[in-house]
């Protein structure tokens, strides 16, 4: 049976040298990148909160970056090198920002790194909202 050349399978590149698909399949766990991976645990937290408390997880945004900025704000005494928050202004909303590599540093496994997500998104929230955070999440500091 003769096939049209769009419909054959093609395993090499446009010039011949190498594989055109990856060498291992996106569900593999050597697929996941470490920084893809911190995103995903950070989603699952947030989904958690989101369930136990909408009104206070939905007007805010969340956000992670790789390193804080070098350069703190002249009134910020002993910058947190894990997470930051910064209060809703004039139309913008209230943000949390985590830095995923000071986080990554301190965690020596997955736990731990789940752990630590979990205790920054927390006392983020709390510090926005002026609670303590034993009453937004009664297993905060907890291991």
């Amino acid at each position: 049976m003769l096939r049209a050349p769009w419909q054959l399978h093609v395993y090499r590149n446009r010039h011949g040298r190498g594989s055109r698909t990856p060498m291992f399949g996106v569900r593999m766990p050597r697929y996941r990148t470490k920084s893809g991976m911190f995103d995903d645990m950070v989603a699952s937290q947030l989904r958690r909160l989101h369930g136990a408390w909408p009104q206070l997880v939905q007007p805010v945004q969340f956000a992670v970056e790789d390193v804080p900025p070098s350069d703190p704000a002249p009134w910020q005494a002993d910058p947190d090198l894990c997470s930051q928050c910064f209060p809703a202004g004039r139309g913008t909303p209230a943000r949390i920002v985590l830095y995923r590599m000071p986080i990554q540093m301190h965690a020596r496994t997955r736990m731990d790194l789940q752990f630590a997500i979990r205790d920054e998104l927390v006392s983020r929230l709390a510090e926005l909202y002026g609670r303590r955070p034993e009453e937004i999440d009664p297993d905060w500091g907890l291991d």
